[in-house]
């Protein structure tokens, strides 16, 4: 049953990031939201789906510090592509 509400909430979230970008809305404070949802989805993958939720808290930290580094690093591209 949790296996399906994550893949629900994970579906949510893609077609919110699907429908920002189809409709056009772009800045910083949507980029900021979509980087939040990212995170948010990457979270629930790593921990259910890759099965990491019961691990020893190093084996989380490492790929979720991985997460939060390629997520920091994309939204500082794009605020930087902003400025260009």
């Amino acid at each position: 049953m949790r296996a399906t509400l994550v893949w629900i909430l994970l579906v949510i979230l893609t077609l919110a990031t699907y429908l920002a970008g189809k409709f056009g809305y772009n800045g910083r404070e949507v980029m900021a939201l979509l980087m939040v949802s990212v995170f948010i989805k990457g979270h629930y993958v790593i921990a259910d789906f890759m099965g990491l939720r019961q691990v020893k808290f190093l084996w989380r930290s490492i790929i979720h510090g991985w997460l939060i580094f390629v997520t920091v690093f994309i939204a500082i591209a794009y605020i930087k592509s902003m400025g260009a």
